[in-house]
């Protein structure tokens, strides 16, 4: 048996409590579609896995490293969780991962690597397309279909503010000072709001009203590290659309230029809207 390598116990925080009616994050909303309250954002969680990847991977992990993960059960605001690492015995460059509620409940499991992220367990998933027509909620998405082209600068604030207030679990000081590449680094949550939100935007307009939360996740560095108080272009389109009995998925990718047209790092994402939160299921 490999080595297991644990991170320490943090209690995750719902960052998006305040969010008000209509979020999942919301303890009303979550509560009326049968969880235990509102749920701590999956990007909130991967915050945790970058120092135990360091350990596996060293610092390149920022440079060409990637975390693959699907979330298998929600957490509340501050429940206890850990981050698991299980490191290939033959020094393969991708690792299992996962993380557990203090109890032992699985939360997310997927893998870890630097170099190629062909083999990540999202990229070799089974996305489970279905015919768009088949849909209620998500039935203006299909494959292919591009949701936008942005020019973002990448502010730091947001996140130097998380760090301030002890937020991010398992913070890194490179996440609020300069680091060795000249500048400081998007922690995996702020990574993925740059990424995620702008398209995020384009999806909006089309999909019907509902509850949506994330299935699975996938941060990506190619020519990295992520860096904030930069420009970049980020452009994203529809892998697929899919529906279980629950919920209906859309998976899309996103994807990060830099001032030299030089790809700096990627998303893939697995966002569900949930079927009982819909009046077109009503």
């Amino acid at each position: 048996m490999n080595e297991v390598i644990k991170g320490p116990l943090w209690a995750g925080v719902n960052w998006s409590a305040d969010a008000g009616d209509g979020s999942i994050h919301d303890d009303a909303t979550a509560e009326k579609l049968g969880f235990r309250g509102g749920t701590v954002a999956g990007d909130v969680h991967m915050n945790q896995f970058p120092p135990v990847l360091i350990q596996i991977f060293g610092p390149s992990w920022f440079e060409t490293g990637n975390l693959s993960l699907s979330f298998k059960n929600p957490t509340i605001d501050r429940e206890k969780v850990q981050v698991f690492a299980e490191p290939l015995s033959d020094g393969g460059q991708q690792t299992r991962v996962w993380m557990e509620r203090d109890d032992g409940l699985l939360v997310c499991e997927g893998t870890a690597a630097v170099g190629d992220h062909s083999q990540s367990a999202l990229r070799t998933k089974d996305l489970r397309p279905c015919d768009p027509d088949d849909l209620k909620v998500l039935n203006q998405l299909h494959e292919g279909l591009s949701l936008g082209r942005y020019d973002v600068f990448a502010s730091p604030k947001k996140q130097f503010d998380r760090f301030d207030k002890g937020l991010i679990s398992d913070p890194l000081n490179l996440y609020r000072t300069e680091s060795q590449w000249g500048g400081v680094i998007a922690c995996p949550a702020t990574f993925l709001e740059f990424l995620w939100a702008y398209p995020m935007k384009r999806l909006g307009e089309l999909v019907g009203d509902s509850v949506g939360l994330f299935g699975a996740l996938e941060i990506g560095h190619v020519n990295g590290p992520f860096l904030l108080n930069k420009n970049y272009v980020i452009e994203s389109e529809v892998v697929c659309v899919g529906q279980s009995p629950q919920t209906e998925y859309v998976w899309y990718d996103a994807w990060a230029s830099n001032e030299n047209d030089e790809l700096v790092a990627t998303l893939r994402i697995q966002s569900r809207a949930m079927k009982a939160s819909s009046k077109a299921y009503g």
